[in-house]
């Protein structure tokens, strides 16, 4: 009888050697995923402590920067949802010297790791040694919570402090500069149910929690993670791609998703300006630009509100979309700020501050007044992701008088759209708003017009005539709109100290 021939195997010795250089290259990724998590989780606990946020969590993980970006992402989730418990147990422990003590933001990172994840005993950083070498401490520390909490497991203690997750459908948008909808579409529907956006021609709707991360199409810049809302704002603005003369700008334009946007409804042609005040968010506009493939825009970096609307590169502005700093109260969800420690119970959500949602109302008015200084400009659309009045509606209804006078007119974007502004300014029909439970978002579009006729046409003559009388009427009714001949050293002085509201609030 023959025998059966057994098909050999790996000898033992080198099945070991394969297994323990795969787990060597595990803990490496790991390694690498726990300093690029810390580095961000630095920045939203900086930006929340300073209410001057670099960046949404979103945002700072998707940066170029960050290789790691799925494993990234969900070490700072984790950690900000475990923190309050992670900083109780660090500090009952008292296991930490004054050299860790200064690296707080990776130390989160491995304990949670410690206690809720995994690191193996043969970690090769020196946090994860340090930190392994004092779990005993840590795990009793842990156990004193539990006792303390009156909880008998670690599950019951994690929901004391765990905030629940928030479904949100995932939207991306099109970038038609490089492939149309139908493509997109069909390349998305072999790994996601899609369907297309009934309102924004070039979004598409996916389910929540589709990672998108390594996918090819967000790589190349063929799409781009954006909300809805986000991206009805560029849409609402709809220049016009057969302008042969003048200009698209962006006022506040970083990170530049509805930058890209406004140049690829212009199919490539034409000029968009961005301005950006801050110059770390710069690189980032700069970047999305460079992803996008749009050759036709052109970054200014610098004050929005130090722009001469009479100087040539200027003069010529034919549509601005002006989306400035706000409370951001509308989208808290959405860039995960239940996480921040700032929204912790009893610790007051930094939007509901009256003293600071004035000052944002203050330079939001002075932004939207200088857009409809700009002689040429045919359509503006401000835009906030903020649900407060005083944002939005009030905002609007201030400039009113300047607008009539500057021959502009409230124009109502997207007819069919249900939800519009509140009933305390006349023209509330034509704003738009989005609600943040019913549509996941709270933003607030409104769109001013006027046609080459209500430009030159005035109250007191026509043409240039008219258009100078139009001069002298707005810097003798509102002299402090007038920014380039009659700002008072005082102004200038309380716009450098308020500066920091001019750090852009979204993703978006």
């Amino acid at each position: 009888m023959a025998r059966l021939k057994h098909k050999a195997g790996p000898p033992p010795a080198a099945a070991d050697k394969s297994e323990n250089r795969r787990r060597l290259n595990m803990e490496r990724s790991a390694y690498f995923s726990r300093r690029e998590a810390a580095k961000v989780l630095k920045l939203v606990l900086q930006g929340d402590a300073k209410k001057r946020s670099v960046g949404t969590i979103k945002s700072l993980v998707y940066s170029p920067s960050v290789r790691n970006k799925k494993g990234t992402f969900a070490l700072v989730c984790q950690t900000l949802k475990y923190l309050q418990i992670i900083q109780e147990v660090l500090n009952a422990a008292e296991v930490l010297n004054s050299k860790w003590k200064k690296q707080d933001e990776l130390v989160y990172i491995v304990t949670y790791d410690i206690l809720f994840g995994q690191v193996s005993s043969s970690a090769i950083g020196d946090a994860e040694k340090y930190l392994m070498r004092r779990q005993e401490a840590l795990q009793s520390a842990l156990a004193r919570l539990l006792v303390k909490k009156k909880v008998k497991k670690v599950e019951d203690l994690i929901a004391l402090y765990e905030i629940p997750d928030i479904s949100i459908p995932r939207h991306v948008r099109v970038n038609t500069l490089k492939m149309d909808v139908d493509t997109a579409l069909l390349e998305l529907k072999k790994q996601f149910q899609v369907q297309k956006d009934d309102l924004v021609p070039d979004l598409l709707i996916l389910p929540p929690g589709s990672d998108l991360h390594d996918h090819p199409l967000i790589k190349d810049g063929s799409i781009f993670m954006q909300g809805k809302a986000s991206s009805m704002v560029a849409a609402a603005l709809a220049p016009k791609p057969g302008w042969e003369v003048g200009k698209v700008l962006d006022a506040c334009s970083a990170p530049g998703n509805k930058t890209v946007h406004l140049a690829a409804l212009m199919r490539g042609e034409g000029k968009v300006i961005a301005c950006e005040l801050n110059e770390e968010r710069v690189k980032r506009l700069k970047e999305t630009i460079r992803l996008s493939g749009a050759s036709n825009i052109k970054v200014v970096h610098g004050d929005f509100l130090d722009l001469n609307p009479e100087d040539p590169q200027f003069s010529k502005v034919r549509a601005i979309l002006l989306d400035p700093s706000c409370s951001g109260s509308g989208t808290a969800s959405a860039r995960l700020d239940h996480l921040l420690p700032s929204s912790a119970p009893g610790q007051g959500a930094d939007f509901a501050s009256t003293e600071r949602l004035n000052k944002l109302a203050a330079f939001q008015r002075k932004a939207l007044a200088h857009a409809l200084s700009f002689p040429e400009v045919e359509r503006v659309v401000y835009s906030t992701c903020s649900v407060n009045q005083v944002e939005n509606e009030d905002v609007v209804k201030s400039v009113l008088p300047l607008a009539a006078s500057n021959g502009f007119q409230l124009e109502t974007p997207f007819p069919k759209w249900h939800r519009r502004g509140l009933p305390v300014i006349e023209g509330a029909e034509c704003l738009i708003r989005t609600d943040p439970k019913e549509d996941k978002e709270g933003f607030f579009i409104a769109l001013f017009s006027r046609s080459s006729s209500n430009q030159q046409e005035a109250p007191n003559g026509t043409g240039r005539d008219a258009t100078e009388a139009s001069k002298r009427q707005r810097n003798y009714a509102v002299p402090h709109l007038n920014l380039f001949k009659t700002w008072t050293h005082a102004q200038r002085m309380w716009r450098n100290n308020s500066k920091h509201i001019h750090s852009h609030c979204h993703c978006c």
